[in-house]
């Protein structure tokens, strides 16, 4: 692969990242307030959703199981 092509892809990412939030018109230090702020969020809920989903799927597929048995 090519890395001059990834570096222009990854910048060209980013540069729709800062239009798509917004976040182009900021200070650059607000700017990384925001990331960070961001970013946090999105780590917690993947976080979530691996730590807590995947018990309330087989919790609720268990009651599904039990009621389809006993009726």
């Amino acid at each position: 692969m090519d890395f001059k092509y990834l570096k222009e892809y990854l910048g060209w990412l980013y540069y729709q990242y800062l239009l798509i939030t917004g976040i182009y018109v900021l200070e650059p230090w607000e700017q990384s307030i925001f990331n960070s702020v961001f970013f946090s969020s999105v780590a917690m809920v993947i976080y979530t959703s691996y730590a807590f989903v995947p018990v309330h799927v087989r919790l609720a597929l268990n009651s599904l199981v039990q009621a389809l048995l006993c009726h």
